[in-house]
């Protein structure tokens, strides 16, 4: 008679296998640095503010003419901001660049020399201008008679090099007018050169050219589109 039982080795069982979870790479955290600056801005430094006060009544440079002693400490705060630029990322920086800059003060004399005699033409300079496009690689110099004038000079502009910690602009002219409501006149373009963003900030900038003439702007509150 057959056993009721089977004494043969049970077989053994495999467990399917366990499906592996899929890892998601976690974003990496801010650095430290970064972190800190987010919760903690930083202050703009002393200079800044020694310099805007030292401008304000300067008339935007025409003052600063007759008095070299207040010249020697615009300039001295303009070192000091110089030193203490942040030597970030200069390619984002450049793409500060890009906007409408208001002149805040000049010792440029070309620049002076029409605000100072715009009465004789029977007008008077309102907003002096310097409208930067970077991506566009455009640079224009304006000097506005209000309410419809405006002496317009047209260049290009290129960022050199790109990886400088103060990054230079090199710009030519390329055209240059008179123009009012109805009429324009042209004039040969002029000039050709470069020029140095010593410091810049969401406010102002500042800057040092080819002759060792200094720029403050500050962002205008408004685009000139021409």
């Amino acid at each position: 008679m057959a056993p009721l039982f089977s004494h043969a080795a049970p077989q053994s069982i495999t467990p399917p296998p366990t499906p592996r979870a899929r890892h998601r790479l976690a974003p990496r955290p801010p650095s430290a640095a970064a972190f800190l600056r987010r919760i903690f801005p930083a202050r703009p430094p002393p200079a800044k503010a020694d310099l805007l006060r030292l401008i304000a009544d300067q008339d935007r440079g025409l003052e600063t003419q007759s008095d070299p002693s207040r010249l020697a400490d615009i300039v001295g705060c303009i070192d000091a901001l110089a030193a203490v630029s942040p030597g970030a990322d200069t390619v984002s920086d450049a793409e500060k660049l890009s906007g409408t800059w208001r002149l805040l003060w000049t010792t440029e004399q070309e620049q002076l020399f029409i605000v100072r005699n715009a009465p004789f033409f029977r007008t008077a300079a309102g907003d002096v201008l310097q409208v930067i496009d970077v991506p566009g690689g455009a640079l224009n110099n304006v000097i506005t008679f209000p309410p419809s004038g405006a002496f317009v000079v047209n260049g290009d502009i290129e960022v050199q090099p790109p990886q400088r910690v103060n990054f230079r602009q090199v710009f030519l002219f390329t055209r240059a007018l008179l123009r009012g409501n109805n009429w324009e006149v042209p004039f040969p373009p002029f000039g050709k050169g470069w020029f140095d963003t010593v410091y810049l900030d969401d406010d102002i900038r500042v800057a040092k050219d080819i002759r060792g003439d200094y720029l403050v702007v500050e962002r205008a509150p408004y685009s000139w589109n021409g």
